[in-house]
């Protein structure tokens, strides 16, 4: 009998050594996974806290890059060699004049349909000059890069002040520096398309043209890409014409249409002006 009374009493010591052990070492074990934890955290915020300057630079590196990337691109537009096709007289500029600048052109011709005179039973496309819409491109690295957007718009600073000023004149202001031109057809310098087979040899497209400048303005930090302009010409054209119908009763007076065009552009300036 005393063995088993002796093993009776040494159970429930046994059991609370062995409960008061496992809560210790679950305490233990509690404290190292919180000890863990901070440690990690700590380690995350010091990470984040040094790739964030790296990530600051990357970012300051990129947009320097961008910025440089657009001037190379400005220079490489007004640095390019210009050689035009050899053109007709009448829609080639004077001697003393120098190509400095091609964009080729992708856009449209607007037209609206109007009386072909005052109280006619006819109509046609738009009697006045259409309404030209279009984005110059150049190649930079083997990519089309705008550089140039055309369109109609007043001239802000006409060449002759004493002349009056049109609705509005053809404009192309540069996409680099803003600066502007305004250029008109001023003693019928063009030649009807496909009558030249090396500066105009599409056959129903727009006519090419010789355009005169009749004003311009720098850019709103001073640029002069384009206000250097002396003469434009809009040479290779293809489409663009005014559509062979749908404009020709009175009902139709006032339809409009956009007719797709693509065209070369070569600015010239003078050599006296600008050496």
């Amino acid at each position: 009998m005393l063995p088993v009374v002796v093993f009776s009493l040494r159970i429930p010591i046994y059991q609370v050594e062995t409960d008061s052990f496992c809560a210790d070492h679950s305490t233990a074990i509690a404290r190292n996974q919180t000890k863990t934890w901070r440690t990690n955290h700590n380690m995350n915020r010091i990470f984040q806290r040094q790739t964030k300057k790296p990530c600051r630079r990357r970012t300051a590196l990129v947009a320097a890059l961008a910025v440089g990337c657009l001037f190379g691109t400005a220079n490489h537009a007004t640095a390019q060699t210009v050689t035009p096709p050899p053109t007709p007289t009448l829609i080639t500029p004077p001697a003393g004049n120098t190509p400095f600048l091609l964009g080729q052109a992708v856009g449209t011709q607007g037209y609206v349909c109007l009386p072909t005179g005052p109280g006619s039973s006819t109509a046609s496309w738009t009697i006045n000059a259409p309404r030209p819409e279009a984005t110059l491109f150049t190649k930079f690295f083997g990519q089309d890069v705008q550089i140039i957007t055309h369109f109609l718009s007043p001239d802000e600073k006409p060449k002759d002040p004493t002349k009056p000023v049109p609705f509005g004149n053809a404009t192309w202001q540069s996409s680099f520096d803003s600066s502007r031109v305004w250029a008109a057809v001023l003693n019928k310098t063009m030649i009807d398309a496909g009558t030249d087979p090396k500066s105009c040899p599409n056959t129903g497209s727009i006519a090419c043209l010789l355009l005169e400048t009749v004003g311009s303005k720098e850019g709103s930090t001073g640029g002069t890409l384009l206000s250097k302009t002396t003469f434009v010409q809009r040479l290779n054209t293809k489409g663009g014409s005014a559509p062979a119908d749908g404009c020709a009763v009175p009902t139709d007076v006032g339809k409009q249409t956009l007719v797709p065009y693509s065209a070369d552009y070569y600015f010239y300036k003078s050599d006296a002006k600008y050496f």
